[in-house]
């Protein structure tokens, strides 16, 4: 995240709330990593086969993927992604 910008982090969900400028596009929980999507850009977390963030077993936050490993090893494609995440909120 360090190309992407500041981030600040709140607790939440049992893990963290992320946010840039006051935006709230991110979750971790549980080692996991998850960003903030639209109809436009989820189908790049769904082209890595990846799930909603889902805090208990009765509710899914179906707004909010988790992040493919891949991404997260290519600071270059986490920053751009992690925009895209921050750019998707009304």
């Amino acid at each position: 995240m360090r190309l992407f910008g500041p981030v600040d982090c709140r607790a939440m969900f049992g893990g963290h709330g992320l946010y840039c400028e006051g935006i709230f596009f991110g979750i971790i929980a549980k080692g996991r990593l998850y960003f903030r999507t639209n109809t436009t850009t989820v189908s790049d977390y769904l082209e890595w086969d990846m799930k909603p963030f889902q805090p208990n077993p009765r509710q899914k936050l179906k707004n909010y993927y988790e992040v493919p490993v891949e991404i997260l090893e290519d600071e270059d494609q986490l920053a751009v992604w992690a925009r895209k995440a921050v750019g998707n909120l009304p």
